[in-house]
């Protein structure tokens, strides 16, 4: 946790946009499920002018090859839907908007399956200066049938803010 923030009633976007700031690091988002949640939960904590350079929403799959630059052979081969897209992603808008760092979010939302995933899979990616430094991917469970659109994309949101966390943050490593 940065020590600049008092821990309790702190959210994960204004530890992330602390840990940019102190680390004089900037940040761009490509989003698909989440559609611009992430970014919006950034430029909600005042000062993140200081560290955010923007966003790109490629709701759509080929939108993610033409602005993110995700090869479309591999959108082809496994879909929007995967571990290396969002991995893609990270760096694709990392290097298109000039950030330091890159976060990015995939999924299915619901209610229906997409490309055989079911709902509540997503996979989220964080991309640094020396590449793709972490995934998170998530499959729903049996309890998950329940989780609504608003749940799965809120879990996408939270799991890629921790993600950069985990990353940006100093202090010991798990």
């Amino acid at each position: 946790m940065n020590p600049l923030l008092p821990a309790h009633g702190v959210t994960a976007a204004e530890r992330l946009v602390a840990a940019l700031v102190a680390g004089r690091l900037t940040v761009a988002v490509a989003e698909s499920l989440t559609g611009g949640s992430v970014c919006d939960a950034l430029v909600a904590v005042p000062g993140a002018s200081r560290c955010v350079r923007g966003a790109v929403v490629a709701y759509a799959t080929d939108l993610k090859a033409r602005l993110l630059g995700v090869d479309a052979g591999l959108l082809a081969r496994v879909g929007a839907v995967h571990a290396e897209v969002a991995a893609a992603m990270a760096r694709g808008v990392r290097d298109e908007l000039g950030a330091d760092v890159g976060l990015a979010t995939t999924g299915v939302a619901g209610p229906d399956p997409q490309d055989g995933h079911e709902p509540g899979t997503f996979h989220v990616a964080v991309c640094g200066p020396d590449g793709v430094v972490g995934t998170v991917t998530r499959r729903p469970g049996p309890g998950d049938r329940r989780l609504s659109r608003a749940d799965v994309r809120a879990s996408a949101r939270d799991a890629v803010l921790a993600l950069a966390l985990e990353r940006l943050e100093p202090g010991p490593r798990g």
